[in-house]
């Protein structure tokens, strides 16, 4: 049997949620037509992807504070969800240090970001929520 890291578990809810945006579904549609064609993930995995959904619009609303003259929906489908995945984790997940839950989304946005800025964009606005909740 594979273990996978938490990494990819964070990978796979960012590609899901992605979906979700590009293809404006709900979540359990994905889910289950990932099922229909044998995909299955784990439980962190589940649990990233249920959770930002549940609570997108709180999490959207800490995207918005921080990125004041920027409307959410001109960011990037990918970025936007690698955004919603670490502050999920950082708000809501209390047995996850904030600065692993940021530099996995930096890592995650050099393999799957858009532009070779987005780390940089993903630091930015993390580093200044990760101010705020410390705060």
């Amino acid at each position: 049997m594979v273990k996978i890291t938490r990494r990819r578990s964070r990978e796979s809810a960012i590609i899901l949620l992605y979906q979700t945006d590009l293809l404006n579904k709900d979540i359990m549609d994905v889910l289950n037509n990932e099922k229909l064609f044998g995909k299955k993930y784990d439980d962190f995995t589940t649990s990233l992807v249920l959770g930002v959904c549940k609570n997108k619009k709180e999490i959207d609303d800490i995207i918005k504070n921080v990125v004041k003259n920027w409307a959410i929906e001109r960011i990037a489908i990918i970025d936007r969800n690698i955004l919603r995945v670490a502050i999920y984790e950082m708000v809501y997940i209390e047995d996850i240090p904030l600065k692993v839950s940021v530099d996995e989304a930096i890592e995650i946005a050099k393999k799957l970001g858009q532009k070779k800025d987005t780390p940089k964009f993903i630091n930015g606005i993390l580093g200044k929520i990760l101010i705020d909740i410390k705060n």
